[in-house]
């Protein structure tokens, strides 16, 4: 059974990106450091990264969620804030992007802008098949799709840094919610908390 899956790293002091986010620093200051884990090492906007890629623990949370994923959402302003990803699809899996504009969709086919988080996890269930839906964010999609009860496993992955300001994930977030712990894994840049959210 398919079942939807939402994911974000933070801060240990909250923030899933640091102040002044946006297109070409979609992390926003100093927000880089959250997402070492993903490329192996320091990274920075200006320069290529040099950690050859997620290791180890990092990897295997990483490959473990990739063999699942049937289908992704993601917001508006995450996409804006990644340029596109240069108008090409990095999951190579039906991508759903959350927006007030879905008459805005890019040709190509690369992306498929929906009205509505709920009809966007819809669409993307039918489009996942047997595999799983994958919630990438950014804050305000995974609000909403927790809201709704629509989110079946969430991963808090925390990454060993301050930003001290910036977006957090919760905030003004007021349903109440309850998990339960399925897992852990750690490494040099991560913490990897799974959680199965009580319906």
């Amino acid at each position: 059974m398919t079942k939807v899956l939402a994911s974000i790293t933070t801060s240990v002091d909250g923030y899933i990106a640091g102040p002044n986010d946006g297109p070409g620093k979609g992390l926003g200051e100093e927000g880089e450091r959250l997402h070492y884990w993903v490329f192996g090492g320091p990274w920075s906007y200006d320069e290529e990264p040099r950690g050859g890629g997620a290791a180890g623990e990092d990897a295997a949370w990483l490959e473990s969620m990739m063999a699942r994923n049937g289908a992704v959402v993601g917001g508006r302003w995450t996409y804006e804030a990644a340029r596109h990803w240069g108008d090409e699809n990095p999951w190579g899996l039906p991508f759903f992007i959350v927006t007030h504009r879905p008459e805005e969709e890019p040709d190509g086919g690369e992306f498929s802008f929906v009205s509505g988080v709920d009809r966007a996890v819809a669409l993307a269930t039918e489009a996942a098949g047997d595999r799983d839906v994958s919630i990438m964010g950014g804050a305000d999609i995974i609000r909403q799709a927790l809201e709704l009860g629509l989110v079946d496993e969430l991963t808090i992955i925390i990454a060993p840094v301050t930003l001290g300001g910036g977006k957090r994930l919760f905030e003004g977030f007021s349903a109440p919610l309850e998990l339960e712990h399925l897992g852990v894994r750690q490494s040099q840049y991560a913490t990897f908390i799974d959680y199965r959210v009580k319906k």
